[in-house]
């Protein structure tokens, strides 16, 4: 995967990859289409804590998700892997977990913990060597796997130095750059400028957030490869939560939802249940699956 994920990367084209955070969402994207995922951790806190992304997320559950996405799709899978879970040694660990479980590309942030939503104020940063010296750890680390690096310098310390930060990190080897939450059009033009020809650029975009959200074409005119959507599934299946929740509490029934819902046969056709089901047949018989 992570071989495939780096030839499309070669490509002027850019990849889209929608934010999941279980097999089901990343199932449903891959039956949509999509080239690749982005197993975000902000979605994994949302879905699994119900809590914020404030650091919250450990290592394990962020491993745990990560399995179950990539034993369920064929899509390459870029992992938000927040800081490394701790110094560059944590970040040997992180790697190689990360990569055994499916990864074909790990993010690692350049934040202090406890980590903040790359949209929410109140972040700090580690010193720009420290996360060098975690970028060459993840090389060391990877057998396979491409290593994203991102910086969230622009809150904290401003454009010029998030410039500086990135330059840094590609001369640590990084195979991917992130720099997170550019705040117009203009500076997104600049970042591209400055670093588009020679690795791919990641943009984030969130809704409601730092970044102007724009559509994938125009991010692809700017010069960025890659482009997350990486809560957007959370936030919708939040927001029909909340109409279905509230549907059933007022009606004492599930009638007035069933037009905005897969039934019973629509989620097994969905989940491939009939053919599964065969496959157990024909093992129960000895045949040859």
């Amino acid at each position: 995967m992570a071989q495939t994920l780096g030839e499309r990367l070669r490509e002027k084209r850019i990849l889209v990859a929608p934010g999941v955070y279980d097999a089901l969402g990343a199932l449903i994207a891959e039956q949509a289409g999509f080239e690749a995922l982005y197993l975000s951790g902000a979605s994994i806190a949302y879905s699994r804590l119900g809590r914020p992304d404030i650091g919250l997320v450990s290592v394990s559950e962020v491993a745990d998700a990560l399995a179950a996405v990539c034993d369920r799709v064929e899509r390459p899978v870029i992992v938000d892997a927040d800081t490394g879970f701790g110094n560059a040694l944590n970040v040997l660990r992180t790697v190689r977990r990360f990569e055994a479980a499916g990864a074909a590309a790990i993010q690692l942030e350049d934040q202090a913990a406890p980590t903040r939503c790359g949209h929410l104020e109140g972040k700090a940063l580690v010193d720009a060597g420290e996360m060098v010296g975690k970028i060459k750890a993840a090389l060391d680390a990877r057998r396979r796997a491409l290593i994203m690096a991102r910086t969230d310098a622009i809150a904290v310390e401003g454009f010029e130095p998030a410039l500086e930060r990135a330059e840094r990190y590609l001369e640590a080897g990084a195979d991917i750059l992130f720099v997170e939450a550019p705040r117009s059009e203009a500076q997104m033009r600049t970042l591209a400028g400055r670093f588009a020809a020679r690795v791919p650029l990641l943009a984030n975009m969130v809704e409601g957030g730092r970044t102007p959200l724009l559509p994938a074409a125009a991010l692809e005119q700017l010069g960025f490869r890659i482009a997350i959507f990486p809560g957007g599934l959370a936030r919708r299946v939040a927001f029909a939560a909340q109409e279905y929740f509230a549907a059933l509490k007022r009606d004492g029934t599930t009638a007035s939802q069933q037009a905005q819902m897969l039934d019973f046969d629509g989620i097994n056709r969905l989940m491939g249940t009939p053919e599964m089901l065969a496959l157990g047949k024909r093992y129960d018989k000895g045949d040859k699956a």
